[in-house]
């Protein structure tokens, strides 16, 4: 392995320019092959599998910050001493490639997808794939994910191909995989079943039409927003208890517009209260009424075609189901039979994702995955705490899911995709072959193909070369961490461990368990907590702020807000705050570096003062990251790590360093020095790893800080003296400036002073509030005592203008006084504090003590001004 060039401390630019370094580095750290897992390797595996983007997808910010927390997460592991294993890949996303694919041809070729062969579509999308997919990958490369790009995997690959034919075989064989005849989503215009993931609800004006169907008594009214299924209804339902409607049940009554009479039933689904307590009931057409009618065997009547035309003979055939609502609406006003009209009536309605063409429920023959066992086993292996869901206030909504689980529609009306393993005779006798089996001659495979979520099911052992025991499936399966959105706990999560457990129980309950522990995080949303989308014009392009400020800053700005299983809001101001922190840390170690820190040699044992309360500071905050590490906890991470390296590091230690560097002990502060900015270094690179391994390659002359040990508490530096001694020096510079800015002193100038009380602190108070040493016909002007009771008088008289800063002040006393009088006059107002809500008669407390503290303190600005 090359070693990697030192950088003399004055080659250290004096700026941080991000896009200088980035891309470098990164392809640097690849070619040395730092990610790459070693399966031969004595260490212990850390693996994780990337939640598999989209083939189509590009980098968003929830993107960026699942991989920013991976990325922490692998990095970590790796200094800690483990062969971490981050397995990337993309999912082959059926039906968006198939949208895109078509559009594309319709736009270059003027033709449609039916225009091809099904061979020569494939062929078409294979060839779009390899074009225009896969920049998301690119993209993963400047966040700085490290990932192991010599086994990256794609969900149709050819050995991702042969899991997903070998578990469907084992599926059906086991009677786990039928098919049947059920509702399923369907999209009118791509003309497949969709899963519930690729249905968008939103809130729309419709018309809520009330129906009287059947005359006099026995005549029952029911509401629909979609009057066009009453052509499919083949029932009315109420309930068992319905006083109401009790002596029409087991009756039949007319359906309007129809020649047809439907029965009367008596089902406990229906609510009561709800409506009329009176629903229809179209089986072929709404999965409830499905339900309803396989319950009292009624027929199921499908009136509509694939793509959304009513096929009923009469009036309304041939008419698209928008079309056919207003007539069937008009038909029945015009027979006397609406009763009442809602209309706008706000309701949820279902859109296909890709297309935003209304979902259709629609009866259909398709392919399922009985899923009742092995949904028992998935909930039994969180439960018995083999797999550990992190935050735990997520784990009721797993159960929520897994323990509510329906039957899997698997199969979708595409080209683009795994095609269903099943072949049919030309006697219609049909079987399932595995894949390395061959059909016999004459048959026909199935149409259809898979959905995308069972073969990203597999993701987790497929990726490391299942059904084939490899040396990579023995050693990273199972998965140490999944790191995944909560909004794809049931999509994805819950599917993962259906199959896993399926698919690997030869290894026993313990080891079958796709991952160990489930990380979820939340969605990332605007400044103003709103999610984000493109309708509403707030999507950030995270790609733009790494141009901007670098992928650091974007990386430590999202981990800032990364709390277990909670949304978080960004906004471009925090990436300038984290921006400028990776600047700070630039300043810190360029300036240790042109003052001769060094990592060389041990620091000595007998530290003292500054020296001893940074060390151990730095122990206790490699002790706390280590702990909420253990927890994910990356905004309290982040929030430890940039406070300790700005306030305490930056504003502090660096500052009293100086005193240091020009006595005696300077020797001694260097080694502290560079100690601390190598641990501080090594524990933010998780986080923040392009500006640290460039700072920590020039501060140490080593390799790579990738893989540099990660740091070890010593609790031996802890020194409980030493911080005491400087959490003292801090208290009283705090209040000395604090009290030399109300006198109006600036910063910068400097003041004759005498201290009493300061002890061994003084030289520092002194150094960090340019403070003169009282000389001879020292005449203070002001003085004070600390809270920590330091004397501290101070000579003002060369310092400020004493009638411009009394004219100030005696302003700003009024001002207050002002403030006062008006907030006590509100609080003592018994019309306002009897009518004003709480929360306003609180502010208005909080202004009048504000005030009231406000006037002590000019005031006793005045009284030191004296005269």
């Amino acid at each position: 392995m090359t070693p990697t060039p030192r950088t003399p401390a004055t080659d250290l630019a004096t700026h941080y320019v991000p896009a200088e370094v980035e891309g470098p580095l990164y392809r640097s750290w690849v070619e040395r092959g730092y990610f790459t897992a070693d399966v031969d390797s004595s260490k212990p595996p850390y693996s994780i599998v990337i939640p598999p983007p989209n083939v189509t997808g590009s980098l968003h910010l929830g993107h960026a910050l699942e991989q920013s927390m991976m990325d922490a997460l692998t990095r970590r592991a790796r200094m800690r001493g483990c062969d971490v294993l981050w397995l990337p890949g993309m999912d082959h996303a059926s039906i968006a490639v198939q949208n895109l694919v078509e559009r594309h041809l319709a736009e270059t070729e003027g033709k449609g997808r039916f225009d091809y062969s099904r061979e020569a579509f494939v062929g078409k999308a294979w060839e779009w794939k390899e074009r225009y997919g896969g920049q998301i990958l690119d993209q993963m490369r400047r966040l700085g994910s490290g990932v192991d790009w010599s086994r990256e995997r794609f969900t149709m690959d050819e050995g991702l191909s042969r899991s997903v034919q070998t578990i469907f075989k084992r599926l059906y064989d086991d009677d786990l995989i039928y098919r049947a005849e059920r509702i399923i989503n369907w999209c009118p215009r791509d003309l497949t079943a969709l899963s519930d993931i690729e249905v968008e609800h939103s809130e729309e004006a419709g018309e809520l039409v009330s129906i009287r169907y059947g005359d006099g008594e026995n005549s029952i009214v029911v509401a629909t927003t979609r009057a066009e299924t009453m052509l499919g209804d083949t029932a009315i339902a109420v309930h068992p208890d319905d006083e109401r409607y009790r002596h029409l049940v087991g009756r039949s009554i007319a359906l309007p517009l129809t020649n047809r009479m439907i029965p009367v039933v008596a089902d406990e689904h229906v609510d009561p209260a709800f409506g009329t307590g009176a629903v229809k009931v179209t089986p072929a057409h709404d999965p409830n009424d499905f339900e309803i009618g396989r319950r009292h065997d009624l027929p199921a009547l499908t009136i509509m075609d694939e793509r959304a035309v009513i096929t009923v003979p009469g009036p309304f055939a041939g008419l698209d189901r928008l079309e056919a609502r207003f007539a069937v609406v008009a038909a029945l006003r015009e027979d006397g039979r609406i009763v009442a009209e809602k209309r706008p009536y706000q309701h949820s309605v279902g859109h296909c994702s890709r297309c935003d063409t209304v979902v259709e429920p629609r009866l259909s023959l398709q392919w399922w995955v009985r899923v009742e066992s092995l949904a028992r086993a998935a909930g039994d292996a969180v439960r018995d705490g083999r797999v550990v869901i992190e935050p735990a206030s997520m784990a009721p909504r797993y159960f929520q899911w897994v323990d509510g689980l329906r039957d899997w529609c698997i199969s979708r009306q595409l080209w683009w995709g795994h095609r269903i393993p099943v072949w049919y005779s030309p006697d219609g006798d049909d079987a399932c072959f595995g894949p390395d089996e061959t059909p016999p001659a004459g048959w026909t495979q199935d149409e259809d193909v898979l959905d995308t979520w069972f073969s990203s099911a597999l993701w987790p052992f497929s990726t490391l070369g299942w059904p084939d025991d490899t040396a990579d499936l023995k050693r990273y399966y199972p998965t140490t961490v999944l790191v995944t959105g909560y909004d794809i706990l049931f999509f994805w999560v819950v599917r993962m461990m259906l199959f896993g457990l399926y698919a690997m129980d030869d290894r026993g309950p313990e080891d079958a368990v796709p991952f160990r522990t489930i990380l979820l995080h939340g969605l990332v949303r605007d400044a103003s907590g709103k999610k984000m989308s493109k309708s509403r014009g707030n999507v950030i392009d995270p790609l733009l702020w790494m141009d901007e400020y670098g992928a650091d800053a974007v990386r430590l700005s999202l981990l800032q807000g990364a709390n277990p299983g909670a949304d978080q809001a960004i906004n471009e101001e925090w990436v300038v705050g984290t921006r400028n922190f990776c600047t700070k840390l630039w300043n810190a170690t360029r300036f240790a570096l042109l003052n001769g820190a060094t990592v060389t040699g041990e620091v000595p044992a007998d530290v003292s003062g500054a020296d001893a309360w940074i060390l151990s500071r730095l122990q206790a905050v490699v002790t706390e990251a280590d702990a909420l590490y253990e927890r994910f906890e990356f905004a309290k991470i982040a929030e430890l790590l940039y406070h300790f390296a700005w306030d305490e590091v930056c504003d502090w230690y660096v500052e009293l360093a100086k005193i240091s560097f020009a006595g005696p002990g300077g020797d001694r502060t260097r080694r502290v020095l560079g100690e601390v900015l190598d641990t501080l270094l090594r524990l933010l690179h998780p986080m923040v790893p392009f500006v640290t391994e460039t700072l920590w390659t020039a501060l140490t002359g080593r390799d790579s800080v990738v893989i540099a040990p990660w740091p070890a508490a010593d609790t031996a530096r802890a020194n409980p003296a030493a911080e005491a001694e400087i959490v003292a020096v801090q208290a009283t510079v705090g209040e000395v400036r604090r009290f030399r800015s109300d006198q109006g002193v600036k910063p910068a100038q400097r003041v004759p002073a005498r201290l009493t009380g300061a002890g061994s602190g003084e030289a520092a108070i002194r150094f960090l509030l340019r403070l003169d040493e009282p000389g001879e016909g020292f005449a203070p002007t002001a003085s004070l005592t600390t809270a920590g009771g330091v004397r501290v008088e101070l000579d003002l008289s060369g310092a400020i203008d004493v009638a411009a800063e009394r004219a100030r002040l005696t302003k700003d006393l009024a001002a207050a006084q002002k403030e006062r009088d008006v907030n006590a006059g509100k609080l003592a107002n018994e019309a306002f504090t009897a009518k004003a809500p709480e929360p306003v008669i609180a502010k208005v407390r909080d202004r009048l003590a504000t005030a009231e503290a406000d006037l002590l303190r000019i005031q006793s600005a005045l009284e030191q001004l004296g005269g």
